[in-house]
């Protein structure tokens, strides 16, 4: 079945195509053919054609294809089971670990979301996802530092590793299941590490957004300028989507279109002979002018 579907398979014999006669009827494309209509298109319709034209709205809300909104979902995941593991029920630290967490993910979903209206809001709210992480970092180091375990720097024999491994794709197929053997202070600094790579991503998509906003502007300005190029285009004469134009067929003030009712007649265009209501006719009965000859 594939083999016929195929057009490129020298085993199936090709049909010999019919050449096409430009006096044949059933040819759209003469234009001797009456009864033939034409097909509309873009270019003798110029709202269509101008429509088609208009955007002004980015493509946002992608989100999650976003690196950083990974990173940070299991920043999520993970601080939910280290929370209820290792520390105790009734804490309020819990809460705000948790909820910092849940913060940094969903303002980085709503800040692209709202990329498409308002540059101003998706910037703030990206901004308050790193604020959010920062403030996450802080716990985790501070429950470090409480409880004399080890923050692991530079010089730390795991550190080079534990930065590797969470700049994989790996991670994120298995973080939910290697957690599970870590003990707190393990658990603790992969977070640290992702925490760190997240802010640092959210660093860099500040930078790319403040230079969009600077290149391209805010929506307002893409509002306006979508208007102004709107109209330009209607009022331009040289435009031949524009209806108002002289070439345009649909034009009413065109002379050479032949519908046209207001066209004035040609002066140098003799009269008809068979019109009774001219006087220059000569065999008109009812011209005064014409000498009764008996």
């Amino acid at each position: 079945m594939s083999d016929l579907k195929n057009p490129k398979n020298p085993s199936t014999p090709s049909t010999p195509s019919t050449p096409k006669n430009p006096s044949s009827p059933s040819n759209p494309s003469n234009p001797s053919t009456p009864n033939c209509p034409s097909t509309p298109s873009t270019q003798n319709n110029p709202s269509n054609a101008s429509e088609q034209k208009i955007t002004f709205l980015p493509k946002r809300g992608h989100y999650r294809q976003l690196r950083v909104y990974q990173v940070s979902e299991m920043i999520y995941d993970i601080t939910y089971y280290f929370t209820q593991l290792y520390m105790q029920k009734g804490d309020r630290t819990v809460d705000q670990m948790i909820q910092a967490a849940r913060s940094g993910k969903q303002n980085i979903a709503e800040g692209n979301q709202a990329a498409a209206t308002s540059s101003e809001t998706e910037i703030k709210l990206t901004n308050v996802a790193k604020a959010s992480l920062e403030e996450l970092l802080d716990d985790y180091e501070d429950y470090l530092r409480v409880r004399n375990l080890q923050k692991w720097g530079e010089l730390h024999p795991r550190f080079e590793k534990m930065r590797l491994y969470a700049q994989s794709d790996q991670i994120r197929k298995e973080y939910a299941v290697v957690v599970r053997r870590m003990n707190d202070e393990e658990i603790a600094n992969l977070c640290i590490t992702l925490i760190h790579q997240a802010i640092f991503m959210l660093y860099k998509l500040l930078e790319t957004m403040q230079n969009r906003f600077v290149t391209e502007g805010g929506i307002k300005e893409r509002m306006f300028q979508s208007r102004m190029n709107y109209r330009n285009n209607r009022r331009d004469p040289s435009n031949p989507n524009n209806p108002s134009s002289p070439s345009s067929p649909s034009s009413p003030n065109n002379p050479s279109n032949p519908s046209n009712p207001n066209t004035p007649s040609n002066p140098n265009t003799p009269s008809n002979p068979k019109n009774p209501s001219n006087p220059s006719n000569p065999s008109n009965p009812n011209n005064p002018s014409t000498p009764n000859n008996r």
